[in-house]
């Protein structure tokens, strides 16, 4: 009769968390270079799944050009049309099932400066290997437990999975204190001037594969996470229909259930930073 496996400690599942989040691509990447800025990544070949008329009707380019450091992806367009062309690629991968899903929701899409040169479609960036921003909010009660929410069956990413008082990308149209404002009410119905000792926390990075487009995509993402006490009586209320309930949990409880493996990689991150790990 075998041994049950054990659970592991919160210490060893931060130690896989941590290299779950810095991954190297599954297969080498090629630069999506557009109106002449590296913006992103492609997988090899994946562009040539393709048709190429919407994107000629508009009289964008798209084209594989070799280089001293190897082949990388050009989209070629005026710098006031990137966020056109962007978008008629995106448009273009939808059309033959190689996106992430649909959400109507642009996104800034940067240089390696960070320089803001356009914008795309949420669903669009991971197969283009586009660098996102999220904002998470840990909300702790007076007494020190942790409000965590259970995400709603229907949510297109990790289902059913538990997270953070709030979560969620920064878009385009958003600052970051915009952002977390915006998220936090939509996610928990919570006014971000009605808490108390809002703070920022820190950040996690990720890099790593993503199973969007068939296996094709890359994450790369920016967390800035915030901390904040939720006053007394006060609760948190889903705005969105993407949330299926809240709790209200002692850190001990949470430590445990992230370390089963009960809360997304982002949120269990985030969390082992606030507390302190």
């Amino acid at each position: 009769m075998s041994a049950a496996p054990q659970t592991p400690t919160f210490d060893q599942w931060l130690a896989g968390a941590r290299r779950a989040a810095q991954q190297p691509p599954a297969q080498p990447r090629q630069p999506l270079v557009v109106a002449g800025q590296v913006v992103g990544s492609v997988a090899p070949g994946f562009l040539s799944q393709i048709s190429l008329k919407r994107l000629f009707d508009k009289r964008y380019q798209l084209s594989e050009t070799e280089q001293s450091e190897g082949s990388a992806w050009h989209l070629q367009a005026p710098p006031a049309d990137a966020t056109d062309a962007l978008n008629t690629l995106a448009a273009a991968l939808r059309d033959v099932g190689l996106c992430g899903p649909w959400r109507d929701e642009q996104l800034a899409v940067t240089n390696p400066a960070g320089e803001v040169i356009g914008t795309v479609e949420r669903g669009a960036v991971r197969v283009l290997g586009v660098a996102t921003r999220a904002v998470h909010l840990v909300g702790v009660a007076p007494d020190g437990r942790m409000w965590v929410q259970k995400r709603s069956m229907t949510k297109p990413n990790n289902p059913g999975l538990w997270d953070t008082l709030m979560g969620g990308m920064v878009s385009a149209a958003d600052s970051l204190p915009q952002a977390l404002a915006r998220e936090t009410w939509e996610e928990a119905g919570l006014r971000v001037d009605a808490l108390a000792d809002v703070a920022h926390g820190g950040r996690v990075l990720f890099s790593r594969p993503s199973r969007e487009g068939g296996g094709a995509g890359f994450m790369v993402e920016r967390i800035d996470w915030f901390r904040a006490q939720v006053p007394h009586g006060v609760e948190p209320d889903n705005q969105d229909g993407e949330v299926e309930r809240f709790d209200l949990l002692s850190l001990d409880v949470v430590r445990e259930r992230v370390a089963h493996g009960l809360f997304t990689l982002e949120a269990g991150l985030v969390i082992a930073g606030f507390l302190g790990a």
